[in-house]
Order: structure tokens, then C-alpha cells, then sequence
């Protein structure tokens, strides 16, 4: 009997410490974003350094695009709002892979009609072609290419997890966005 109460004792003892661990951060991406400085939709530099010591989501997007990003736009905009009800503070970055055709006022006005509050939403532009594709390989490991039969951008459809050192930690499904696994991931590091 005795025996049985000590067994019982250290299975309710293992329980108890295995609810206090630290939740698993993710981590299965690891890449450090590249240093930048681009143009955000108040016509204002903004860069890595804006970003510094902070949790952010990102994303790439461009206004004429006809299929993904009128979608991904909106679920980060839903984000965004979850965000503020859980009480999270990170930012949101959106880079444009058009930057031709999204000047700050077209990115701004195109990311408003979804509700956007741009005080922790940046849309950036301000770059060349050729300047974002390498920036979205080299910083998200994704791709981003000019169609050549049409004027749509390839690109990927993620939204990526950046950590307060630079660093993208992980991705999600931008088209359907598990939320509640974002929203754990972000407190996890904060």
C-alpha cells in the first residue's frame, strides 16, 4: 500500500511540473531576415531597425493580384484583430511584390478596405523587381517571380513568424490560417 501511495505520489508530481513547462517555441524555419529599408504606405522609411526588439507576422501581397492576396489580406487583417482581443502586442509587415504598380497611397487605400489599423500594420514598397525576389529567397526562403504571360506576381502565400532578433522562426497557411496556433506561437516568445 505503501508502495502504491509513492508511485501516485510521483505520477501526480510528473503531472504537475509537466504543466508548468515552458511552451515549445517554433523554430522550424531559423532564418535571419536580411537588413532593410523600404517605404511604408505614409511615404516614411521604414526598415529592420524599426523592428528591432519586436514580435512581427509578415506577409507578401500585392494590390492587383487576382487570386491569393485579396484573401490573405483579409485573414491578416482578421489576425490583426485577434490579436488586439488576446491582448498581443506584435507588429504586421507586408511587403509588396509589385512595387511598381503599389505606390504607399495604392497600398494603403487597398489595404483598408479590409479594416486595417495601421498603427502596427506596415505595407512596405519603395524597391525594384529584382530587389524584392532576391529579399523574399534569401530573408523567407520564398518565391517571388513576374509572370511573363500576364501582369500577376508569383509568390508565396505564408505568413511567417519573425522573432525580436530578426530571425523567421516559422510559417502558416496565409489562405487558411490556423489562428489559435499563431496567436500561441507569438506568446510563446514574447
Amino acid at each position: 500500500m505503501k508502495l502504491y501511495s509513492i508511485i501516485l505520489s510521483i505520477c501526480f508530481l510528473l503531472i504537475i511540473s509537466a504543466c508548468s513547462l515552458p511552451s515549445e517555441k517554433p523554430n522550424d524555419m531559423n532564418n535571419e531576415v536580411e537588413d532593410f529599408s523600404f517605404t511604408n504606405q505614409e511615404n516614411a522609411t521604414f526598415g529592420l531597425s524599426d523592428l528591432e526588439n519586436k514580435v512581427w507576422i509578415a506577409d507578401f501581397i500585392f494590390t492587383n493580384c487576382t487570386t491569393v492576396c485579396p484573401g490573405m489580406t483579409y485573414n491578416m487583417a482578421q489576425l490583426q484583430i485577434k490579436m488586439k482581443e488576446a491582448g498581443i502586442d506584435a507588429e504586421i509587415v507586408s511587403f509588396s511584390v509589385d512595387p511598381n504598380v503599389d505606390t504607399p497611397e495604392v497600398l494603403k487605400d487597398y489595404v483598408s478596405k479590409f479594416g486595417a489599423d495601421f498603427s502596427n500594420w506596415h505595407l512596405l514598397t519603395g524597391y525594384s523587381d529584382e530587389m524584392i525576389q532576391n529579399f523574399a529567397k534569401t530573408s523567407f526562403m520564398t518565391i517571388v517571380q513576374q509572370d511573363a504571360n500576364s501582369d500577376q506576381v508569383i509568390h508565396g502565400t505564408a505568413f511567417y513568424l519573425v522573432d525580436q532578433k530578426g530571425t523567421v522562426l516559422t510559417k502558416y497557411d496565409g489562405n487558411n490560417p490556423d489562428f489559435e496556433q499563431i496567436l500561441k506561437d507569438i506568446k510563446s516568445i514574447q
